[in-house]
């Protein structure tokens, strides 16, 4: 299987590339969680956070923003003080307030529709040829981010939001010589 070339040899990025990355979600918490992770990601190496998902995930209550809204300093306090996690308390923090601007956007129009909208509601399918070719950010993604900010979001920046839709599969950024690439351009 010729993949694309960022996955490697780990076993843990193999299974994320062939089973999750790119493939399109809708599911308000899971998006909620990967926008989290992808913010707790900046500045570090992407299989850092992937090794540490499981704890992350039992660390912020499985990453239900209805439930992260309501914390504060004895929460922050304790994250802190958890090796499993990245410790950086501007990211906890923007991650408590990410979740009181996501409970205003779920009750207004529901998260998932919110992002889903900016694409058509359908994934945009890019015809890359080389992992080279692959943008770090698209005017999109920066229109997202203003949206995000808008919202009260933090950690949200056009980088961070670009790999964010890659990962949810608003964008089918497997390259084209991927196996990935054909099964999630498929038509629905």
């Amino acid at each position: 299987m010729a993949r694309c070339g960022w996955v490697g040899h780990d076993p843990i990025y193999i299974t994320y590339h062939d089973e999750e990355w790119g493939v399109p979600e809708s599911d308000a918490r899971a998006l909620f969680e990967k926008l989290a992770l992808e913010g707790f990601q900046a500045g570090l190496s992407w299989i850092t956070i992937l090794r540490k998902r499981e704890t992350f995930r039992h660390a912020f209550a499985g990453f239900d923003p209805e439930v992260l809204a309501g914390w504060g300093e004895a929460e922050v306090t304790r994250l802190l003080a958890d090796p499993g996690i990245v410790r950086h308390r501007g990211k906890i923090e923007a991650t408590l307030g990410n979740a009181r601007a996501w409970c205003a956007i779920e009750a207004r129009e529901g998260f998932s529709t919110f992002l889903w909208e900016r694409v058509g509601g359908t994934p945009i399918r890019n015809g890359w040829r080389s992992d080279d070719e692959v943008p770090a950010e698209t005017p999109l993604s920066r229109a997202i981010s203003k949206d995000l900010r808008a919202e009260g979001f933090r950690f949200v920046g056009p980088t961070i939001v670009y790999a964010f839709m890659q990962a949810v599969g608003m964008v089918n950024d497997h390259v084209v010589s991927c196996p990935r690439h054909a099964d999630l351009s498929a038509p629905d």
